[in-house]
């Protein structure tokens, strides 16, 4: 039986059944380490925690995060483009239709995935957060 007779739904099992053993695999920083050599004790690294049930959810929040990402620079981009004058009237009005739809299906595809458009704002630790503050 090839993967198109069981259909998607088994697809996604063995998919999640994958990425949960690959999870697995990862080690975790040791809890109780003691600082050594004058060295300030750093913050331990969080053990990346998996569970088949919510691996397809955990997978769409990573795209939507990486497709939000996409579409603020693309946003960005256009303000700077309007701002400068590069863009006929036109240009603009279809370019502000296509982010302002673009931004609606987001909603909706988190709406679908029980996601916040917050959820997608990854905390990078000492990086700070992957997306700018909400405006």
């Amino acid at each position: 039986m090839t993967d198109e007779d069981r259909g998607p739904a088994r697809r996604f099992d063995d998919v999640a059944d994958a990425a949960a053993r690959a999870f697995r695999l990862l080690p975790a920083a040791p809890q109780d380490e003691e600082p050594s050599g004058g060295r300030e004790r750093r913050s331990p690294a969080h053990r990346l925690r998996t569970d088949p049930d919510t691996v397809e959810r955990d997978l769409i929040k990573l795209v939507l995060t990486l497709v939000e990402l996409l579409r603020q620079l693309m946003e960005r981009q256009a303000l700077q483009r309007v701002d400068s004058g590069d863009l006929t009237e036109e240009q603009e009005e279809r370019l502000g239709a296509t982010l302002m739809i673009l931004h609606d299906r987001m909603v909706e595809l988190c709406a679908q995935y029980d996601l916040k458009m917050q959820d997608l704002n990854l905390d990078l630790g000492p990086l700070g957060t992957l997306l700018p503050p909400a405006e």
